[in-house]
């Protein structure tokens, strides 16, 4: 049979740090990628949607959020099943009997630990958190789950898988040989936000939809093809509309700078791309200010969103520029006495070039006001 394996879709979450219009455009996405998982079904004949975990960013959503998702699923033919992550934990009266009100027969809600026959001789595991954080292994009850005449046994879970944790004490771990203790066919993981091969029968899909700066490649799901005594084979393909992508550059100069950025440019989709981007690098004053000028002139306009750090992008004035800042009256004197704590190179340098800096585009700009 084939299966689509996603998690994590966190609907309603509320990118807090960015401006309105960007937020409700990342807020969109995340549905919109309800359809793409859902068109991507309907397109590979696939009747089964596993989400493992998470599907909504807490467990106090407002309507609209339940609303919007259930219309999503509703628009294809396949079931999906729902399971309760740490973000929308079970809990009486909560969010999921919220769902189940609303929901057709083709919308399943996992709220307990109890193997369904999805077709018959195939059964779904499901292990859903009862609890925003457990110190118990919540797949382990899969190893005592009756499936009768199963020819595929599969997994539905959400942790981490116990090499993931630094200290040994995150919650809801996994463990890794979970598959092959519990003899599952595949095990649908959600929590890690990546696409991850635990082993041949254990993923990790990663969220259809970005939502931070720690990965390239745009959200996916995973089409799982599953046939008895075999491996899975796991192709997975795009769900997500944004791709959020980190750099750190260390520039030389300007000419430096605009081809690591015209490079850039020519790689991704800019009205669909944000960056994190981290300059670092001593280089003239003019070429810095030539940097930041694109940055705020071009760049940003080109992209959903861009966040700067120039701190460590030091500008060092030429002779030229000092001798324009060699004036009489206090900014004459201003000028000689940071230039002079800038070339002792002792614990304030860098503060001195930054303020020798800022009082030449001052100064600059008073000149051409």
């Amino acid at each position: 049979m084939k299966l689509i394996h996603t998690a994590d879709w966190q609907l309603g979450k509320p990118f807090g740090r960015f401006e309105p219009d960007v937020r409700a455009a990342l807020s969109e996405a995340r549905f919109d990628a309800i359809d793409a998982i859902g068109a991507a079904a309907e397109t590979s004949g696939v009747e089964h949607v596993l989400v493992a975990g998470d599907v909504f960013d807490t467990e106090g959503p407002e309507d609209r959020t339940i609303v919007q998702a259930i219309s999503r699923m509703e628009r294809y033919p396949c079931s999906w099943w729902l399971l309760p992550g740490n973000h929308d934990f079970v809990r009486s009266g909560g969010l999921w009997d919220r769902v189940r009100q609303r929901v057709n027969g083709r919308i399943n809600v996992l709220c307990d630990a109890q193997p369904i026959e999805l077709e018959q001789g195939v059964w779904l595991l499901p292990a859903p958190l009862t609890h925003r954080r457990t110190l118990d292994d919540p797949t382990e009850v899969f190893s005592s789950m009756e499936t009768p005449g199963a020819r595929l046994r599969i997994g539905l879970a959400h942790g981490s898988i116990r090499e993931f944790s630094a200290q040994g004490d995150s919650g809801n771990q996994i463990a890794p040989e979970r598959a092959r203790q519990s003899n599952l066919d595949y095990l649908a993981l959600g929590d890690w936000h990546g696409v991850l091969e635990v082993n041949a029968r254990t993923w990790y899909s990663g969220t259809p939809e970005c939502e931070r700066f720690k990965r390239d490649p745009p959200g996916q799901a995973l089409l799982v093809e599953l046939e008895q005594g075999r491996e899975p084979k796991v192709t997975p393909f795009r769900t997500g509309r944004f791709q959020w992508i980190k750099r750190d550059w260390r520039v030389n100069d300007l000419t430096d700078f605009n081809s690591r950025c015209d490079h850039l440019l020519g790689e991704i989709d800019s009205p669909t791309t944000l960056v994190d981007l981290s300059l670092a690098g001593i280089i003239m004053l003019g070429d810095r200010m030539g940097i930041l000028g694109r940055l705020e002139d071009d760049i940003m306009h080109r992209l959903r969103y861009l966040d700067v750090r120039a701190t460590d992008l030091v500008g060092n004035p030429t002779e030229e520029d000092l001798n324009t800042l060699k004036v009489e009256g206090i900014i004459g004197v201003a000028a000689a006495k940071l230039i002079a704590r800038a070339d002792a190179n002792g614990s304030d340098a860098v503060l001195a070039r930054r303020a020798l800096e800022r009082l030449f585009v001052e100064y600059n700009r008073g000149l051409t006001a």
